[in-house]
Parts: structure tokens; C-alpha cells; sequence
């Protein structure tokens, strides 16, 4: 069976076409991710309602609801094999999700919407939730003095990440806004329990929280991660209607087990 190792601005994932075969995904996810350093196995399934299914297990074995930058990864493997076209839709375990080439290398989705948007969910962190069952995410504005010793804060996120304040657990993002409509992100993703490179998910949980507390009027953010630079649009009035997450992808590797 052949895999494929992508990335999107640095969210590394195991590829793979899973239509008609039977695969332990946990233990597969948990095998590959830990032979590649990866972030989470995403594969290609079957869908009766859309183009195609897109299966996603975290490093740890776990299942996902969805991945932001593993959509934009899957929509580039699915257009490469000939799967979809241009413009393609697919079903997720957090819902149904649209993804459009832009070109060779950079895709957009269109995020599944906020199911939860609270503010203060614990004191300044707000909490969201995106699709249903939705991506659970906490998010902390912060100075620029901790996102640079991002080390030194490693345990204070991974406490947060299991807070009983939220009751799925969360991806814990910090953000420092470094002018109109651009912040440098860093998230601890629950699944991998440690940092990332990028969390697309994460960066688009935290566009909507700006956006609602008055930071983001332009509706357009430019996220800075370690990884590289996501964009995210919000579309909307007093609610978010469409939420569009473009960036990067990469294939890294191509390989056979």
C-alpha cells in the first residue's frame, strides 16, 4: 500500500487512499505517525453524500473531528490521484466540508462553522467549538514575550489542554496580535500533546474570537506559525456564516509499507 507524506504550513500527516480496504486506522495512525514524526494519518474513504470521506486519526491513535490543514492536505492528494477536481466537497466527522485548489501547492476550505463561541470560558480564555461534533478549542491573548519562549510555557499549556473547564479537552492556542489583521498563533494540540507547527483549525478558532471581541474588523487575519502562514476570512454580520482557511501544502515523501 502506498502512502504519502504531506504537510500544510508545517501540520505533517501519513496520506493514504483507504476506498474498499479494512485498516486498523488507531494502530495505523499510532505506527506511521511515530516512524515519520507526524501529526495525524488522514485517509480517503467511501461517502454516499459527498466526493469522498475524509478519516483522520490524531498521532495517538484517536480520532479526530476534523483537521484544517489535513483538509487542505486531503484535497490536494484527492485532486493529484484524480479523485475530485477542482472544486470538491467531503464528509468529516465534524460535517460536511468544501475545498477548492488554488493552485499547485495552495488550497482553501471552508472551515465547519462555530458550534460554541464563548469568550470567557475560563476567566480571559474563550472557548470554541467548530462543526458538530465540533473541534474543541481554548484561546489566550497573549504578549509576544511567551510565544518567543514557547518552551517555558510547554507545561502551562498542556495543563490547559486538559482543563475541566473544557469537557472534550481542547487544542489550546496562543495568540499575539502584531497589527491590524495579523497575529503570530502557537497551539498544543490534543492528540499529538505537544506543539505544533500549525493548527488550521485552531488559527480559524481564533480568527472568530477576535473577530467577536472587536479585533479583527477587516474580517481577514494573517496567521503567523511556526510552520509558515495561514490566511483565514470570516464571512458574516453579527454571525460567522463562512469561514475560509487557505495556505500552503506539501508533498514530502511518497512511500510504500
Amino acid at each position: 500500500m502506498t502512502y504519502f507524506c504531506m504537510n500544510g504550513a508545517g501540520n505533517s500527516f501519513v496520506v493514504l487512499d483507504a476506498r474498499g480496504k479494512r485498516l486498523d486506522f488507531p494502530e495505523l495512525a499510532k505506527s506511521l505517525c511515530a516512524l515519520h514524526r507526524a501529526d495525524g494519518l488522514i485517509a480517503v474513504g467511501n461517502s454516499d453524500k459527498a466526493d469522498f470521506k475524509m478519516i483522520f486519526y490524531n498521532a495517538d491513535g484517536s480520532l479526530g473531528e476534523m483537521c484544517g490543514n489535513g483538509a487542505r492536505c486531503i484535497c490536494r492528494f484527492a485532486y493529484d490521484q484524480g479523485i475530485a477536481g477542482d472544486t470538491m466537497v467531503f464528509e468529516a466527522t465534524a460535517g460536511l466540508v468544501r475545498g477548492w485548489r488554488v493552485d499547485e501547492s495552495q488550497y482553501r476550505v471552508a472551515l465547519n462553522l462555530p458550534s460554541v463561541l464563548d469568550l470567557h470560558r475560563k476567566g480571559d480564555i474563550a472557548y470554541v467549538e467548530l462543526g458538530a461534533p465540533g473541534v474543541p478549542h481554548a484561546v489566550r491573548l497573549v504578549d509576544e514575550e511567551i510565544l518567543q519562549n514557547r518552551d517555558s510555557f510547554r507545561e502551562e499549556l498542556r495543563n490547559l489542554r486538559f482543563d475541566p473547564a473544557f469537557p472534550k479537552g481542547a487544542n489550546v492556542n496562543y495568540c499575539h496580535l502584531v497589527g491590524e489583521g495579523e497575529a503570530q498563533v502557537l497551539t498544543f494540540e490534543r492528540g499529538v500533546e505537544d506543539l505544533t507547527l500549525a493548527c488550521g483549525t485552531g488559527c480559524g478558532s481564533t480568527a472568530c474570537v477576535l473577530w467577536k471581541k472587536g479585533l479583527l474588523p477587516g474580517k481577514r487575519l494573517t496567521a503567523q506559525v511556526p510552520g509558515g502562514t495561514l490566511k483565514i476570512t470570516i464571512e458574516g454580520e453579527t454571525e460567522v456564516e463562512k469561514l475560509l482557511l487557505e495556505g500552503p501544502t506539501e508533498v514530502a515523501e511518497i512511500l510504500d509499507i
